[in-house]
């Protein structure tokens, strides 16, 4: 049976996998209700650390013994599966149990405008610009972001007002366990294959996740999505879209320009009215224009005023791992270090490099997952030749276990075959940091990219 948090009853309640993004920030909201809360992870972090610091006990290993009969919930993350000894110790006591995703939406309900942000891309950008944008119309939102936002100091902010603005991800379809008066997507790609069967399938998905949003309540969406009738027709809500092309969006962008930093200038366009406001960011690429349009639509749509949107945007420099200046190595050659982990991410940012006045761009790429890069490999191999030179580490394995038969060298050699002769794989980090400081030069420019642990050869590159 479905458990159900009555927040006016402060309850024990263990985070299986305390230390992720999400799990736990989603602790931090419970213990600011009252909760007494308790989790684990695997291992220790700057995350549980944090937490500690806040008055979160925190156990370090997975185990039986950490599950106690006295717990009345516990919080699973989508990682945790049924050999887990945390998992199993909590059915074999009966205890009551929920998702991680499972207890966020549990958390929206008790918000009168909560705001969801999902598509396959651009998901933590978007909820951070949007959060952004209400913290300086002083609106003091509660914000759950997939990231470290410079502005709240985490990935966790707890307000007093009626706005919840979260992230919400489509992994393991734990979107369709939230409660969004106002529902973001921003694409939708063929990612987390390893779950879903094909595109359609996560298609349906998505639509599933408009037909959650109520009749009062409002979907925006990109009308570049391909078939986006399919995802709105229908829809008991009030649908606004925003992308390239006019003659189909509420909200559409002109006369787009970059700075020497990749930055864009543009004019964004509402059509019902036709009114018209330069916009800049101080993020770059044309993927950030397309997030920015949401983020002002949704603005728009919560009654903020058009220059306070204007002024959060130009003052939004980013999150963690998203395009990020880390500093300059030695020989002048600028660092940057970023998340993409999908081939449409991997282009969106190389596209945003090449903006920039360099000489060469060098990028250090780890594939995250072997389903996602077996099943995405040619698309991968074209998105990473936009790069003039390419260095691949070891496959970032994450949840998985099954080599599937590929490695690196497999797609190092894809890309080869496209004729791009600049491509290289190293077994180890060690053997990338030294190829980085013998072959980079003054006006290069070098980005570490990927969902792993790869921003660490940034840290020791710079160290």
């Amino acid at each position: 049976m479905y458990y159900q948090i009555d927040f006016n009853r402060p309850i024990r309640v263990f985070f299986c996998g305390i230390g992720g993004v999400s799990m736990s920030g989603l602790a931090e909201i419970l213990k600011s209700r009252g909760f007494f809360v308790t989790g684990s992870d695997r291992a220790e972090s700057a995350v549980t650390k944090k937490l500690e610091a806040s008055g979160i006990p925190v156990h370090i290993g997975q185990r039986a013994e950490n599950i106690t009969p006295d717990l009345d919930l516990v919080v699973f993350t989508a990682a945790i599966h049924p050999d887990n000894p945390e998992y199993r110790k909590t059915m074999e006591l009966g205890l009551p149990h929920l998702t991680r995703a499972q207890v966020l939406g549990e958390v929206m309900k008790n918000y009168g405008c909560p705001v969801a942000i999902s598509g396959t891309h651009g998901k933590t950008t978007t909820t951070s610009m949007i959060s952004e944008i209400l913290l300086a119309e002083d609106a003091d939102p509660s914000v759950s972001v997939g990231g470290n936002l410079k502005s709240i100091g985490g990935n966790v902010r707890i307000g007093h007002s009626d706005y919840f603005v979260a992230e919400a991800c489509e992994y393991t379809n734990s979107f369709l366990s939230l409660f969004p008066k106002v529902g973001i997507i921003l694409d939708i790609d063929a990612d987390h294959l390893d779950f879903f069967k094909d595109i359609n399938d996560i298609r349906r998905s998505f639509r599933k996740f408009a037909e959650l949003i109520p009749e009062d309540g409002t979907l925006i969406i990109n009308s570049d999505i391909e078939n986006v009738s399919e995802i709105t027709d229908g829809l008991a809500c009030r649908v606004i879209y925003y992308g390239s092309r006019k003659e189909c969006s509420d909200y559409y962008a002109e006369d787009i320009t970059y700075d020497n930093l990749a930055h864009p200038t543009f004019q964004t366009v509402r059509k019902a009215d036709g009114t018209r406001q330069e916009i800049t960011l101080h993020v770059p690429g044309i993927h950030n224009v397309w997030n920015s349009l949401a983020a002002i639509a949704c603005a728009d749509l919560l009654g903020v005023d058009r220059e306070v949107t204007k002024k959060a945007l130009l003052g939004f420099t980013g999150t963690d791992r998203r395009f990020e200046f880390k500093g300059r190595l030695q020989s002048g050659t600028a660092v940057i270090d970023d998340y993409a982990h999908h081939p449409t991410e991997v282009a969106a940012t190389l596209h945003a490099a090449k903006q920039l006045s360099a000489d060469r761009i060098f990028v250090v790429f780890q594939p995250h997952t072997y389903t996602r890069t077996k099943a995405l490999m040619d698309d991968f191999a074209k998105s990473l030749s936009l790069a003039d030179v390419v260095i691949l580490a070891d496959i970032y394995a994450a949840r998985e276990t099954d080599t599937l038969g590929i490695s690196s060298e497999t797609l190092a050699e894809k890309i080869r075959a496209l004729g791009h002769k600049e491509t290289y794989y190293f077994p180890s980090f060690q053997e990338i940091e030294k190829f980085v400081l013998e072959n980079c030069r003054k006006n290069d420019v070098l980005i570490t990219m990927g969902a792993g642990n790869v921003n660490t050869v940034a840290k020791d590159l710079l160290s």
